[in-house]
């Protein structure tokens, strides 16, 4: 039997806060170290050097087709987009679960990667690459990807409670289940590729985002998403708060 204190919405809200805190600042701090060290030392020279060279080959390969093509892939994370498909989304899981947890890991997820975004490109200052740009350049740093960390936060994220939901009621469904988490996780990788060929971010900025959005879903999944159990029968439930 799970008791209360083993589920993350059972824990007291000073423990939550002050995990998703602790976390936030764990994550800020890692991409600082890792941006700064990439931007300004020596033995990241090689990497800049290969980012460099990767943003000069998108450029040189660019075509009419995958112009227009990355102009939809990264537009599935830019604010607005991101800000509709977020509300769907927590719109989905409210009707689908019936309960706030869901749909609270889910915002968390998003709103908690731009702030960590946003703190570390204000710290970071990376320029972007000094190539023909296809968009209108943001005044944030090239490092970490902000488009790349929210579809990660996004998505993945929305993929991991679809893939819940799908297990609790259509156990038998595993086909849909891996279905609707691939295409769901195909969609990051769909951004990070677009910003790269558009030459709006190398691709360590690229990883750096990636990095960002998952590691931050991965804490607010940890913390805030209850844990199922099994029950005497062998099938999956959750407890949820009362």
């Amino acid at each position: 039997m799970t008791r209360p204190s083993d589920v993350p919405g059972h824990r007291p809200w000073g423990v939550v806060a002050g995990r998703l805190l602790g976390g936030a600042v764990v994550v800020y701090l890692a991409l600082v170290a890792a941006g700064l060290t990439l931007t300004h030392t020596a033995l990241a020279a090689p990497l800049r050097t290969a980012d460099l060279s990767a943003s000069s080959w998108f450029v040189a390969h660019r075509t009419p087709t995958m112009d227009l093509w990355t102009v939809y892939c990264s537009g599935l994370s830019n604010t607005n987009t991101a800000i509709v498909v977020a509300v769907l989304m927590v719109a989905v899981l409210a009707l689908g679960f019936r309960r706030w947890q869901e749909p609270v890991v889910l915002a968390a997820a998003l709103l908690g990667e731009l702030f960590i975004f946003l703190l570390v490109t204000a710290t970071v200052h990376r320029p972007r690459p000094p190539v023909g740009r296809m968009d209108p350049a943001p005044p944030t740093s090239s490092f970490p990807s902000g488009h790349t960390g929210a579809a990660v936060a996004l998505y993945v994220t929305f993929a991991l409670l679809a893939w819940r939901y799908l297990a609790q009621h259509l156990p038998d469904l595993q086909w849909l289940r891996v279905t609707v988490a691939a295409a769901l996780v195909v969609l990051p990788v769909l951004v990070g590729y677009s910003r790269l060929y558009r030459a709006m971010h190398y691709p360590t900025d690229v990883v750096g985002g990636a990095l960002a959005g998952g590691l931050w879903a991965a804490i607010v999944v940890t913390t805030l998403l209850p844990r199922p159990t099994r029950t005497s029968t062998g099938t999956s439930t959750v407890t949820a708060d009362a």
